[in-house]
């Protein structure tokens, strides 16, 4: 969804209603079956204007499910957290206000979308390279690796450059 918001105030936010109304429209055409439980950005974390969108996305989705996926994962496991807005009631008496609440989450597929993926796997498996997970978790560890070294290496050059180490 078209989304931006003020680089010096980030109180100051800006997103395209007709745009979702009309992808909304769009989506209830296609999949009159399904339902939108939510929303999603690319966080890493929660910020401060997640309770304000929420809000605006509740007219959509009542009981919205806000999903936040780290596109820069340092970790083996599921880049995703879930939340959930909850109203929190303040002991001095002052007005409620929303927050989030984990949700516990696990990333799953549909019984005819996993024959979907095991007909493309049987197509491409090579057995002499063992399983698609092991593939996958080697590739994982290995491109790593190669990003701490990188990391490395640049932060080398940048002390060069700064003249902070001598060129070697």
């Amino acid at each position: 969804v078209p989304f931006d918001e003020d680089d010096k105030d980030k109180s100051v936010w800006f997103l395209d209603h007709d745009y979702l109304e009309n992808m909304y429209g769009m989506f209830k055409k296609v999949n009159a079956r399904e339902k939108v439980v939510g929303w999603y950005h690319t966080g890493p974390k929660l910020h401060q204007n997640d309770v304000a969108i929420n809000e605006l996305i509740r007219r959509y989705c009542p009981n919205s499910v806000l999903v936040i996926i780290d596109a820069k994962p340092k970790d083996l496991g599921l880049p995703t957290e879930a939340y959930q807005a909850v109203e929190e009631v303040h002991d001095d008496g002052s007005p409620t206000t929303r927050t989030f609440e984990h949700v516990p989450s696990e990333i799953g597929a549909e019984e005819a979308e996993e024959v979907g993926v095991e007909h493309l796997l049987r197509d491409i498996k090579d057995t002499t390279v063992g399983s698609l997970s092991q593939r996958v978790t080697n590739q994982l560890l290995g491109l790593k690796g190669l990003h701490s070294q990188l990391s490395e290496i640049r932060d080398y050059l940048v002390q060069v450059g700064e003249g902070s180490l001598p060129m070697n």
